[in-house]
């Protein structure tokens, strides 16, 4: 079966991650995969087993997703718009996929509806229509007008088999979210939690006893950094590391290490997943991929929801982990040096939770569902009178 997955991250990298874990679970299953990317390069993501189209890259203004900017900080404007639709649709002319997901949209990425309209009708058009799923994390920003769910609903009933719902509906359903029509509830497909096979522990178990501190692959998480290096100065016999992503994570790390904490920082590390194992504490943001990067490591956690502008999905998503042993919670208005050290000591202190209440197998069965879609439809060509 061949596969397309498009995906544009705009601000941090989880996007772009969850898609290249489907991604290889549908390789695993013999599938022929490429994923179609549209926002800036992740280096600190791997790539390499997996084919990827670059799109002319795009990402947000900050929190402003109306304001799509190039990697050379120019607004984007008709003609690049234009080369990255045109360059979508020959890729899905040239592979003529069997199944084609889109992640997120169209439940989000409304700035970039022409380029998935476009995608959708070059996809009717193929000789063979593929089927067509969009895939969802557990949380979406809730709409902010009615008429947002509304059009959202349209979409999905004019083109869309199914909408894989990545989590467990006895946690995180999609009403907790987004408001589902009796339309769009008969279109849903929990698949549980999409996360790659837990990490274990690292080899030479980096990071033991330490609070490790990341915040994504944006600039969003500077301020947890700074909060970061004055709670170090508060803790001198514990020690502390920052792990800084994106692509000018040098010119940040700079900046930050001339601040002057007793704090190790460097870059983002490909063995990240892994050090959770050992470490006393993280102290991170909470979207999807770190909140199950933290569950399966059983790592005492202190998340600290990304809450500027409008957004909501990882407050909600903190708050159904707050009950748990060994997290605790922050609002970025009330994070200050004394609060950030009171939380990682209350979390090394609370009992360890088990891992083995949690399904992370969402992409495995996200293919199951998948092949089961197509399947029908290979029976129904097959069935078909001449």
């Amino acid at each position: 079966m061949k596969v397309m997955i498009v995906v544009t991250h705009l601000l941090g990298t989880g996007h772009l991650a969850r898609a290249l874990t489907l991604g290889r679970a549908f390789q695993a299953a013999g599938d022929q995969v490429k994923i179609v990317s549209g926002g800036c390069a992740a280096p600190q993501l791997d790539t390499c087993e997996i084919p990827l189209l670059q799109l002319p890259p795009l990402r947000s203004d900050g929190v402003n997703f109306t304001r799509l900017l190039t990697p050379e900080n120019a607004l984007a404007d008709d003609d690049y718009h234009l080369m990255r639709q045109v360059a979508l649709c020959d890729a899905l002319r040239a592979m003529q996929p069997d199944l084609l997901i889109t992640e997120l949209y169209p439940f989000g990425r409304r700035a970039l509806r022409a380029e998935f309209r476009a995608l959708l009708a070059a996809a009717q058009q193929l000789p063979k229509r593929p089927k067509i799923l969009a895939s969802i994390r557990d949380i979406l920003a809730p709409p902010s007008k009615p008429e947002k769910a509304i059009k959202a609903d349209a979409v999905i009933a004019e083109f869309y088999d199914a909408v894989l719902v990545h989590s467990d509906p006895q946690a995180t359903p999609l009403a907790l979210s987004w408001p589902v029509s009796g339309m769009l509830a008969a279109k849903l497909r929990y698949t549980g939690f999409v996360a790659p096979a837990a990490a274990g522990p690292h080899p030479e178990a980096a990071g033991s006893g330490e609070v490790l501190v990341s915040a994504g692959g944006g600039s969003v998480g500077d301020e947890i950094y700074h909060c970061a290096l004055a709670a170090a100065r508060l803790m001198p016999d514990q020690p502390w590391r920052l792990l800084v992503g994106g692509s000018d994570a040098a010119e940040r790390i700079k900046a930050l290490s001339s601040l002057g904490s007793p704090a190790r920082i460097e870059a983002a590390r490909p063995d990240f997943r892994q050090m959770l194992s050992h470490v006393a504490a993280s102290v991170s943001m909470c979207g999807y991929n770190t909140a199950l990067d933290l569950l399966q490591a059983n790592t005492p956690a202190v998340v600290i929801p990304f809450d500027a502008g409008r957004e909501v999905e990882q407050g909600l998503r903190a708050q159904s982990l707050e009950p748990l042993p060994g997290f605790a919670s922050l609002r970025t208005a009330d994070l200050t040096p004394d609060r950030l050290v009171a939380a990682v000591q209350a979390v090394q202190q609370a009992p360890r939770r088990a891992a083995a209440q949690f399904q992370f197998d969402g992409a495995a069965r996200s293919v199951e569902i998948a092949h089961d879609i197509v399947q029908d439809q290979t029976q129904d060509h097959a069935g078909a009178k001449p």
